[in-house]
Protein backbone atom coordinates (compact mmCIF):
# COMPACT_ATOMS: atom_id res chain seq x y z
CA UNK A 1 0.00 0.00 0.00
CA UNK A 2 0.97 3.60 -0.80
CA UNK A 3 1.67 5.76 1.94
CA UNK A 4 0.57 9.45 1.13
CA UNK A 5 4.37 10.66 1.25
CA UNK A 6 5.02 7.97 -1.62
CA UNK A 7 1.93 9.10 -3.22
CA UNK A 8 3.32 12.91 -3.20
CA UNK A 9 6.70 11.82 -4.65
CA UNK A 10 5.02 10.16 -7.65
CA UNK A 11 2.86 12.75 -8.68
CA UNK A 12 5.79 15.19 -8.30
CA UNK A 13 8.07 12.67 -10.22
CA UNK A 14 4.79 12.61 -12.95
CA UNK A 15 4.70 16.00 -13.38
CA UNK A 16 8.29 16.81 -13.91
CA UNK A 17 8.92 13.79 -16.19
CA UNK A 18 6.89 15.24 -19.40
CA UNK A 19 8.62 18.87 -18.89
CA UNK A 20 12.14 17.48 -18.74
CA UNK A 21 11.11 15.32 -21.77
CA UNK A 22 9.76 18.20 -24.11
CA UNK A 23 12.64 20.61 -22.49
CA UNK A 24 15.18 17.96 -24.34
CA UNK A 25 13.87 17.48 -27.54
CA UNK A 26 13.79 21.36 -27.97
CA UNK A 27 17.70 21.50 -28.31
CA UNK A 28 17.82 18.19 -30.81
CA UNK A 29 15.10 19.17 -32.89
CA UNK A 30 17.17 23.19 -33.05
CA UNK A 31 19.81 21.04 -33.96
CA UNK A 32 18.44 19.12 -36.61
CA UNK A 33 17.01 22.46 -38.32
CA UNK A 34 20.84 23.55 -38.46
CA UNK A 35 22.34 20.64 -39.96
CA UNK A 36 19.60 20.13 -42.35
CA UNK A 37 19.92 24.21 -42.92
CA UNK A 38 23.71 23.21 -43.79
CA UNK A 39 22.99 20.76 -45.69
CA UNK A 40 20.63 22.57 -48.32
CA UNK A 41 23.14 25.59 -48.32
CA UNK A 42 25.71 23.14 -49.38
CA UNK A 43 23.66 21.15 -51.97
CA UNK A 44 20.73 23.33 -53.10
CA UNK A 45 21.22 27.03 -52.51
CA UNK A 46 22.73 27.29 -55.79
CA UNK A 47 18.98 26.93 -57.71
CA UNK A 48 16.53 27.12 -54.55
CA UNK A 49 15.45 29.53 -52.46
CA UNK A 50 16.33 27.58 -49.32
CA UNK A 51 15.19 30.79 -46.93
CA UNK A 52 12.44 32.77 -46.19
CA UNK A 53 11.84 35.72 -48.11
CA UNK A 54 14.51 35.05 -50.66
CA UNK A 55 13.58 34.34 -54.95
CA UNK A 56 15.22 31.34 -56.31
CA UNK A 57 17.71 31.73 -58.24
CA UNK A 58 17.01 29.49 -60.65
CA UNK A 59 13.31 30.38 -62.28
CA UNK A 60 12.13 26.67 -62.35
CA UNK A 61 13.39 26.21 -58.97
CA UNK A 62 10.55 25.80 -56.60
CA UNK A 63 11.51 28.43 -53.37
CA UNK A 64 11.70 25.73 -50.19
CA UNK A 65 9.80 27.32 -48.28
CA UNK A 66 6.86 26.70 -50.46
CA UNK A 67 6.99 22.40 -50.82
CA UNK A 68 4.29 22.22 -48.48
CA UNK A 69 2.14 23.88 -50.54
CA UNK A 70 2.28 21.39 -52.87
CA UNK A 71 2.53 17.99 -50.88
CA UNK A 72 3.56 16.89 -47.65
CA UNK A 73 7.40 18.00 -46.53
CA UNK A 74 7.90 14.54 -45.20
CA UNK A 75 7.01 12.91 -47.80
CA UNK A 76 10.28 14.19 -50.00
CA UNK A 77 12.08 11.54 -47.46
CA UNK A 78 12.04 8.48 -49.79
CA UNK A 79 13.05 10.59 -52.55
CA UNK A 80 15.87 12.42 -50.93
CA UNK A 81 17.10 9.17 -49.61
CA UNK A 82 16.68 7.32 -53.06
CA UNK A 83 17.77 9.85 -55.19
CA UNK A 84 15.42 12.50 -56.57
CA UNK A 85 15.20 11.97 -60.32
CA UNK A 86 12.37 14.48 -60.80
CA UNK A 87 12.96 18.79 -60.60
CA UNK A 88 13.97 21.55 -62.99
CA UNK A 89 15.63 19.92 -66.20
CA UNK A 90 19.17 20.35 -64.84
CA UNK A 91 18.69 19.44 -61.48
CA UNK A 92 21.36 16.93 -60.12
CA UNK A 93 20.73 13.99 -58.68
CA UNK A 94 21.22 13.65 -54.84
CA UNK A 95 21.01 10.87 -52.33
CA UNK A 96 20.88 11.51 -48.80
CA UNK A 97 21.92 9.13 -45.92
CA UNK A 98 18.66 8.47 -42.96
CA UNK A 99 20.17 11.04 -40.57
CA UNK A 100 21.07 13.86 -43.45
CA UNK A 101 16.90 13.30 -44.85
CA UNK A 102 15.92 13.83 -41.28
CA UNK A 103 17.74 17.23 -40.98
CA UNK A 104 16.74 18.18 -44.11
CA UNK A 105 13.18 17.32 -43.53
CA UNK A 106 13.30 19.20 -40.10
CA UNK A 107 14.93 21.92 -41.85
CA UNK A 108 11.73 22.05 -44.35
CA UNK A 109 9.53 22.01 -42.29
CA UNK A 110 10.33 24.96 -40.08
CA UNK A 111 10.83 27.11 -43.15
CA UNK A 112 7.32 26.54 -44.46
CA UNK A 113 5.10 29.51 -45.47
CA UNK A 114 1.91 27.65 -45.34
Amino acid sequence: MFRPKSILILLAVALVWPANTVAQQKPALAQQVALGEVIVQRNCVACHSVRRGRSSPHPQAPSFRYLSQSYPVAALAEALAEGIMTGHPDMPVFEFDAKAVDHIIAYLESIQDN
